[in-house]
């Protein structure tokens, strides 16, 4: 069995207090494993961003706790919060905003190298580079000299992708890491992060919208919305055989290329659509095991 590196464990974040209160995540728990890919699946505002900002130690949990390899990460020494901080790398949404237009590619691989690796000293940080740009199908010799708005979106999110891997990572997360660039490239984006998963031995937490890309990505998905995990399992599990009333709404919100016109009858009206989403909104406790590796929380 893979190792577990990271987990979030029933962990709840609120903003603010009183009745103006905003629980954006309540009681999330989930793991990442080595060689392994958790899609975090929603839409806009249910709460994905907030556990990949947790995740990464920008947001402190109000509740709840976060274990990187089995230990806990709030109160650790110093010196484990920095290994934390190089194991755990994030790769944005936007790729052109997370890179210093004032500074070249080189310049942008070159600081984490600094910053995390030590050991590589003159001469070896230009090589690994150079490295870390063909490991992302990027030519050294034409990007490195660049800056941001020099390349294209997807190559800047290549870009991003080595920066992060630059650290030595053994968490990525990615947060809707392909849904600003053009759809002709979407797929080589996708196709690094498996490779990456898989030849490094990655945890990858994949957090998108678009709850089509999940099997093409992950091993294990979350369902998130209004601030809960409401289906989680297999990929296949949670999307060949979906349960809980949100995710079937996700799943039918996707076009299916085999179909030419929708049926008019089979579309769900706007009163059903808001009940799916008041009753999936409610907190719930309640939990059940709907087959090995597929649970849902009741509404």
């Amino acid at each position: 069995m893979s190792e577990t590196i990271l987990t979030l464990d029933r962990v709840t974040k609120t903003f603010g207090h009183g009745t103006s209160a905003v629980h954006a995540a309540r009681a999330i728990s989930f793991s990442l494993q080595a060689g392994r890919a958790l899609a975090l699946v929603g839409e806009s505002g249910s709460g994905k961003t907030t556990c990949a900002r947790m995740a990464m130690r920008e947001y402190q949990p109000t509740s709840g706790q976060i274990l990187y390899k089995g230990r806990p990460v709030e109160g650790a020494k110093s010196d484990e919060i920095a290994r934390y901080r190089r194991s755990v790398q994030m790769i944005f949404q936007d790729p052109f905003a997370s890179l210093n237009p004032a500074h070249t590619i080189a310049h942008h691989l070159r600081r984490p190298l600094k910053l995390h690796r030590p050991e590589i000293k003159g001469t070896d940080i230009d090589s690994t580079v150079r490295e870390l740009l063909q490991r992302v199908r990027l030519d050294p010799d034409l990007v490195a000299p660049k800056y941001p708005h020099e390349l294209s979106g997807g190559q800047r999110q290549r870009v991003s992708i080595a920066r992060a891997l630059a650290a030595k990572p053994e968490v990525i997360v990615a947060d809707e890491p392909t849904s600003m660039l053009d759809v002709s490239v979407r797929l080589g984006v996708l196709n690094l992060l498996n490779e990456m998963k898989q030849e490094m031995n990655l945890g990858l937490l994949y957090i998108t919208h678009d709850i089509a890309t999940a099997r093409y990505v992950a091993e294990d998905i979350a369902v998130m919305y209004a601030g809960q995990i409401v289906e989680w399992g297999s990929v296949a599990g949670v999307i060949d055989n979906p349960q809980h009333p949100y995710t079937r709404l996700l799943l039918s919100a996707v076009p299916d290329p085999d179909v030419r016109f929708e049926d008019p009858k089979a579309r769900l009206r706007p009163e059903e659509v808001e009940n799916i989403r008041r009753r999936s909104a409610a907190p719930q406790d309640e939990i059940v095991e709907l087959e090995p590796d597929h649970f849902m929380r009741m509404v």
